[in-house]
């Protein structure tokens, strides 16, 4: 059973959640803490590492990606007391984000000869794209999915990258700001086992999540192995959570016991 979602996102970035639905969507989902962690972003509304909401425990969170030199890599921080310095850094990214979100969202409205309703802004992720060009009435797509693998995915007509901090320097920040950071999904990225080494100078990893290219229960592929082998090397809390960005919390996350080891580290 999940007792803690730690990797859940609100409107302050793409979720759907407003942080004062997070509560009663963790309690349908009988899940007792959640981290918010949202993309680039810090929460305005929680000020402290870890707070009581409603009756579930809120850890203060964020999602930072990162440019590891080979390849992008998401980092989560949990427990966070902003310094100046990760501030700065986030009021950065989301200037780049305002723009970049512009650019894509023109770039989608010429390949499709559409005019869609939505503003460039802080916050502005893919998945609003993809909810709004699904909306639209004079589209043939019925499901973000299928506009991230035609026009807003890596490799899409419509991709803009984003500026992102390099990896160390995204690391320090978030060390010097979080009571643990703790690298997302490892088996996502395109080389999961360059993306474990940089665990080395890392509190935790994700080793469950329930989405592309998850940490199988069974090692099956060798994936669970390399996860667990990290964590063994590197001395990592195992962390984990269902990157939630509907209503729906508890698909994966951490049992009592484990989110106790990592909830002493915050």
């Amino acid at each position: 059973m999940v007792y803690a979602d730690l990797h859940v996102h609100t409107q302050r970035s793409d979720g759907t959640l407003t942080l004062d639905e997070v509560p009663a969507a963790a309690r349908e989902a009988g899940v007792s803490a959640v981290a918010v962690t949202d993309h680039d972003r810090l929460h305005p509304a929680l000020d402290a590492p870890v707070t009581e909401r409603d009756g579930v425990e809120v850890v203060a969170g964020i999602e930072l990606r990162v440019d590891a030199g080979d390849q992008r890599l998401d980092l989560l921080g949990y427990g966070v007391t902003p310094t100046e310095e990760l501030r700065a850094e986030t009021e950065r990214i989301q200037r780049d984000r305002v723009a970049r979100g512009r650019a894509i969202i023109e770039n989608v409205e010429a390949e499709l000869g559409v005019s869609l309703a939505l503003e460039p802004r802080e916050g502005l992720g893919r998945p609003h794209v993809a909810r709004a060009v699904v909306a639209h009435p004079d589209t043939d797509y019925d499901a973000p999915d299928a506009v991230f693998a035609d026009l807003i995915g890596n490799d899409g007509p419509c991709f803009v990258a984003r500026d992102v901090p390099d990896f160390a320097f995204g690391a320090d920040l978030l060390a010097d700001a979080c009571g643990v950071v703790g690298l997302a999904h490892p088996l996502r990225y395109p080389d999961p086992e360059a993306a474990l080494a940089r665990c080395e100078s890392l509190d935790a990893v994700e080793l469950h999540y329930p989405y592309d290219r998850p940490v199988g229960r069974d090692a099956d592929d060798g994936g669970r192995a390399l996860v667990e082998a990290a964590i063994e090397e590197y001395d990592l809390l195992p962390a984990g959570g269902s990157d939630a960005h509907g209503r729906e919390l508890g698909k994966d996350g951490l049992d009592e016991a484990a989110y106790a080891d990592l909830r002493a580290r915050l």
